[in-house]
């Protein structure tokens, strides 16, 4: 783990967005041999920091999802499978509009998105407070996107829990 470097709390990027680590190379390894490669076992690597992290919290914890043509491809969502590992319970109010991934996107085009996510059908967000979590921030756009959308439909505070820091 010394090649994973932690954030300290002053060199969050984010008021609202937690993250535990800064993205450099092995991490960029790690990630793309995670996502890509499918190493799915790679998901016990940040078991208990994940876990540490949000186990106590007084939140619903929501996956950023992923579109179902890129789960196809993928074969597992790597989200999902790292709050699994990390036992902890989530639940998905969203899903995602398109398969055009924000890494695929400029900065400038990331940060003019258009809201990228719907509430699943049938979805009631109470007022209470959500936390999104996503494998990396970057722009911070999609959680940004995801936010918005769960404040409009009704949820108190949400905040956000990240992996990486880019």
């Amino acid at each position: 783990m010394k090649k994973f470097k932690p954030i300290t709390p002053e060199k969050q990027k984010y008021d609202d967005v937690i993250s535990l680590y800064h993205y450099n190379l092995p991490m960029k390894d790690f990630l793309h041999q995670y996502k890509f490669f499918k190493d799915i076992v790679l998901a016990e690597v940040f078991r208990e920091q994940i876990h540490n992290f949000l186990r106590d919290k007084q939140a619903i914890i929501v996956p950023i999802p992923m579109h179902p043509e890129k789960l196809k491809q993928r074969t597992f969502a790597h989200i999902d499978e790292l709050l699994n590992v990390a036992n902890i319970p989530y639940t998905h109010f969203l899903e995602k509009k398109s398969p055009i991934t924000q890494s695929s996107k400029s900065k400038i085009e990331r940060e003019q998105s258009e809201q990228l996510f719907n509430l699943k059908p049938n979805v009631k967000i109470e007022a209470v407070h959500y936390i999104l979590v996503d494998d990396i921030v970057t722009t911070g756009t999609t959680l940004k996107l995801a936010k918005s959308l769960l404040l409009k439909a009704g949820a108190e505070k949400v905040t956000s829990f990240t992996l990486i820091q880019g």
